[in-house]
Parts: structure tokens; sequence; C-alpha cells
């Protein structure tokens, strides 16, 4: 009895001693926060700071480990893979992160098509906001930051509930793929988006790898990048002080001055004029007048869809619109208390920070409307780029720089688990299609690397069809690009998603993302979960010609070959021997084959599908997925 006494004496002793161990203040990453999704059936990782020789535990879900703090101050704590639910509470020491689920986390990245907003006029956006969203469907979005060091944290972010209130402001195709996840894998799932508008793809690949990669057009300033640290540092943060600057300019209008500008008796006598739409010399935050002729107030619609990129419209003194960046422009009723019957005035103050070249107004689209007639605003107006307030600072597109945006929105991440990586840019690269291939083969490697996961899913969107159609352009850069993205497919554990059916001629930004989103859904069925289903459209397998007949066998067809619309395959080019290019349509034989009929006396060497900026198409498969472009020689 006197040994079992000192035991349950020793016992609470030990279990106190315990608890001391794990007392001491630690510091997450931003990413490991509230609401957080981990990644189900995996490994997972935290890390953190805290006090160098102290002991840090972590637990959830049952699972529990701890390390001890190094000397640099830094801790990682690895616990073994947790399968999908919740909710759950982390603990690291004495710190609670609450409502935590297991599902399945992607990383959305590239440029401004990834981060396209669901608010910015995207088709069926408002039907996703009245469904509600998923309370199981996680976002979180990294700043748009850049650096010339290797980061450790992202300086702010949260992870937000996909419901109506947040969901506007949700990457629009990764809000689609995230959607088809929950339901058909019936788990919670995580977006982190790391993406930013304009963006190449070599600033989201580490400089000192690019710095290796002789012969190519980034090489010398991957070079300074790794060589100049420090300069490029201090240079970088200048360069963000000019941007918080513009950026107070650009979005806090002083009120008093605005209503003094726009309000119809301001003498607008020292600005010069322009005459609208035709011309553009604006720049920096530009100010431009119009009077108009009103015979009554009532009924006065305001029809200006054309703003780039960002505006305030002023009636008679008033405030009547504010149109922000990657926002569509409606149509806007005017109040008749702000109207006059007489003289009235327009007032724009517009602003574009992509190239500081506002353009305001398009032909025949700028207009009142009043009673079923149009009172026309093109024509002259008076305007000032500095007069009525001065010149932005001069801020560079530095996160371009190679290796800038790894460094500060990828980097950080890396011990976060992922199932994959969601992935839709190379609009920036379209102009040097020849290296885009080796390029983002070692930026998916990169990732990889760091992410220590030598096959990790990389699903990505080819590039749509834009610009002005042309039958036969062999020398099309977007082709190209394409045709370097259809070849990184070489690497394992890839997919692409082919969008060339559903982009748009005069917009860079498609508004259909909901079918970008679910046919990347489809690549991650096939690539991330090892499902037998048809993820894109007909590939072409082989190519021969038989007297005056081109075959085209194919492959990926579903349960066969098919047409948007009745007629004739469009979409085909050929060359002979002496240089000439034909336009040339084919016919569906069978399920998976194509003939194409030569004209007399016409021998080709090559054919090409698909192969223009914005080629007419009509191929599909029984999925409806349209199909790959490709270009091959004729034997």
């Amino acid at each position: 009895m006197k040994k079992l006494s000192v035991l349950l004496i020793a016992l609470p002793m030990l279990v106190f001693g315990c608890k001391e161990k794990f007392q001491s203040e630690i510091t997450l990453p931003r990413v490991i926060s509230e609401g957080m999704v981990l990644q189900r059936d995996q490994p997972i990782s935290v890390w953190g700071k805290g006090i160098p020789g102290e002991n840090v535990r972590v637990s959830i879900a049952g699972v529990m480990s701890s390390t001890e703090v190094e000397s640099d101050s830094t801790w990682i704590v690895g616990l073994p893979s947790v399968s999908a639910g919740g909710p759950h509470i982390m603990k690291v020491n004495q710190t609670e992160v609450k409502d935590v689920y297991f599902g399945d986390v992607w990383l959305a990245g590239g440029q401004s098509n990834m981060e396209w907003p669901l608010k910015s006029g995207v088709i069926g956006a408002d039907a996703e906001y009245k469904d509600g969203g998923n309370p199981k469907i996680r976002f979180f979005k990294v700043p748009r930051i850049y650096a010339a060091v290797k980061k450790s944290d992202i300086p702010e972010g949260e992870w937000k509930v996909a419901d109506s209130i947040n969901m506007p402001d949700f990457s629009a195709v990764a809000w689609f793929f995230a959607k088809r996840n929950a339901l058909e894998k019936d788990v919670p799932v995580g977006i982190i988006e790391s993406n930013w508008g304009g963006t190449p793809a070599e600033g989201w690949t580490d400089a000192e790898i690019l710095a290796e990669m002789e012969g190519m057009s980034f090489l010398e300033e991957a070079l300074d990048m790794v060589e100049n640290q420090e300069k490029w540092d201090k240079e970088f943060q200048a360069n963000d002080k000019r941007r918080e600057m513009r950026d107070i300019m650009v979005h806090h209008p002083d009120s008093a001055t605005a209503r003094e500008v726009s309000s119809v008796d301001y003498s607008d006598s020292q600005w010069s004029k322009i005459n609208l739409p035709s011309a553009n010399p604006l720049s920096d935050i530009a100010w431009v007048r119009k009077s108009f002729q009103l015979a009554s107030t009532e009924d006065v619609t305001l029809i200006f869809p054309s703003i780039d990129q960002m505006a305030f419209i002023y009636i008679n003194g008033e405030l009547v619109h504010h149109k922000d960046w990657g926002t569509t422009m409606p149509e806007v009723s005017v109040s008749s208390d702000l109207l006059f019957e007489g003289k009235n005035v327009i007032t724009i103050r517009a602003i574009n920070t992509w190239n500081n070249k506002p353009v305001i107004g398009s032909k025949d689209e700028m207009y009142l409307l009043q009673a079923g007639k149009k009172i026309a605003l093109e024509g002259t107006w008076s305007y000032s780029n500095a007069i009525v307030e001065p010149k932005l600072p001069e801020v560079t597109w530095q996160n371009w720089k190679p290796g800038a945006m790894y460094n500060a929105m990828i980097y950080p991440l890396k011990d976060y688990g992922i199932k994959g990586v969601i992935w839709y840019q190379g609009e920036s690269n379209a102009g040097r299609a020849g290296e885009y291939k080796e390029l983002f083969e070692t930026m998916i490697t990169n990732w990889r690397t760091i992410w220590d996961l030598p096959e990790m899913p990389f699903l990505f969107v080819q590039l749509a069809n834009f610009m002005e159609r042309v039958d036969i352009q062999p020398d099309s850069q977007w082709a190209f690009l394409r045709e370097a993205q259809t070849e990184t497919l070489e690497l394992p554990k890839t997919g692409m998603s082919v969008i060339i059916d559903i982009g748009e001629a005069e917009d860079i930004h498609p508004r259909n993302k909901k079918d970008v989103g679910e046919r990347l859904w489809l690549q991650a069925r096939k690539v991330a979960f090892n499902e037998k289903v048809t993820a894109s459209g007909p590939i072409i397998k082989e190519v021969s010609k038989t007297g005056a007949t081109v075959t085209l066998n194919y492959v990926s067809i579903g349960d066969g070959l098919q047409l948007i619309v009745e007629g004739d395959v469009k979409g085909f080019i050929l060359k002979n021997e002496a240089g000439k290019w034909i336009l040339a349509e084919g016919k569906i034989v069978g399920k998976d084959q194509i003939q194409i009929k030569l004209p007399d006396g016409f021998n080709p060497v090559e054919i090409r599908y698909a192969w223009a900026d914005n080629p007419e198409v009509n191929l599909i498969n029984s999925e409806g997925l349209p199909a790959q472009p490709f270009r091959m020689e004729l034997e």
C-alpha cells in the first residue's frame, strides 16, 4: 500500500510537469488559422516560431506530436494523416485554432483569369450566390506581394467560408472547381489563392533555378536577382512605398474637390480638349467633363459600358457610380433630383493602374437614354491629367521579375499540405512561346520539389481563343503558346483543360468560368483521383494521306466524335511544299476518324488544327469537350 501511495502522488506531479513543458508562447503562420482546411489522408506539417529550446506540442483529431524550438526560433511538427471531417480544434501549446476541417486542398495559381472573381460579370454568378455557397468550402487569399529574398510567411490573410457574403470575391474558376470537388467527393475543400493578373511564369519560379537556364530571355534578370538581392530588396521596398502612395491617391478622391470640379458652375477653361472615344491622351488621375442639355429631368439612364479600369462618375456635382477594377459598368439610373432642365454636366475621374492610360468610352456606347431617345455623349470633352490632382508616383511591375512572387507568395506555403495545383496562366508569356515549355516544366518541378511531392497533381488551362478571327494564321503566337502548354503534358501527373471554344474575341477575360472550373475538375478526377474518365476532348493520334484524302484518327472521343452544330468539321489549315496555306474542312467518318478531301493538284506537307489566335472550331467528343489544337507534318 505504501508503494502505491507514492505512485499515486508521483503521477499528478508527472502530469503537471508535462503540462508545464508546453506552456511557452508560439506564433503560427497566417495560413494556419481559424477556419482552415487541412489535406486529408496525407501527413500534416504544422510550423511556426517560438522561444529557442522550449517545447512545442500540436494535437488535433486524436493525433499528437511535439518538438523543440530550434536556435533560430523556428519549429516544425509532423503529424500522421487524418481522414476527411471536422470541425476540429487544433491545439498548439496553449494556442487554439478552431473550426478546422480535413478535406482536399488546392493551390489556385496564375494570372488574371484565375484571379477573376465571381462578382466581375461571371456568367451564372447570381445563381451561385442564391444557392448560398457551401460552409465546408473555404478560401484563403494570399495578398499580392513580392520579394527579392525568400520569405517564411505572408503578411496577411484569413480563411473565409464560401457563403453569399464572401463568395463574390472568390476566384470564379476555383469556386466552380471546388464546388464539384466538394459535391462529388463529399469532403470539405480548401482553396489557397495565390495569383496575380498579368504575371509571367518566371515570376513564379525560383530565380536561383532560372539563373542556370542558358539562352532564356530572362537569364540576365535572373542572374541579377540572385547576385544583387540586397539592391533589389531596397528597390522593392521603395517601389512599394510609391505604390502605397499611388493607391491612396487613386482610391480616396477628396470629396470637396470632386464636388467642385464636377459641378455645373466649375470653369474648365484651363483644361485641354479631347474627342471621345477616338482620342486617348489620358494618363494619371484623368478628369473629363462634358455638358449636355435636357428638356425634362425624368427617366434618365446613363449608358457608358466602356471604362478601363476604374472610374468615379459624377453628374452635376454628385457621385452617381463608382466603377472598380474588374467590375462591369452597369446602366445607371440618374435621379431626377440631380438633374436640371437645360444645362447639365457629366464628369468622370478615371484611373488605370495597369499601364497608367485610362480609356473612356467606345463608339455608339456612350449616351444618355431618356424616354427611348438617345442623348449622345460622343465628341468634344474637356480633360485634365494633372491640373486637378498631381501626377501619380511611378510604380513599376517589379513583381514580374524572376522569382519575385515565388519568394513571397509560393515559398512561404511550402509546408502546408495540398492535394495539388490548378493553374491558369500563359497570356503574359505568349510572345515567348519558344521557351515556355522548358520554363513551365521547370516551374512545376520547382514547386513539386519544395512541397516534397514529386508527382503532385498539376492541372492547367490552355489559352482560350481571343482577338480578331483570322482564318489562316500560321504565325499566331497564341497558337504556339498553346502548343508549348500541350507539350508540358510530358511531365507525369499533369492535366490540361482546353477552352478553345469559350473565349471572347474582344475580352481576354472570358466570363464563362464555370466550364473552365468544371473541365479542370474532370482533369482532377483523372490525374489526382485516378478515375477512368474522359477528361479531355478529342486528341489527334495519327494523320495519313492517301491520294487526295487526308485521314485523321483521334483518341479521347468518349462515345465518338461529334460537332457543336451539324455540317463539316472546321478549323483545319494545310500547307503545300511551296509554302501556300489553304483552309480545309473535313467530315466525320465512323466514331474516331475525320477525312479531308484535297483540292485538285494540292499536295500538303503539313496540317494544323485550331491554329490561330481565335480559330473557328466545332469538333467535340461525346462529353462535349473541344478537340485539342495540334500541328503535324505529312509524309
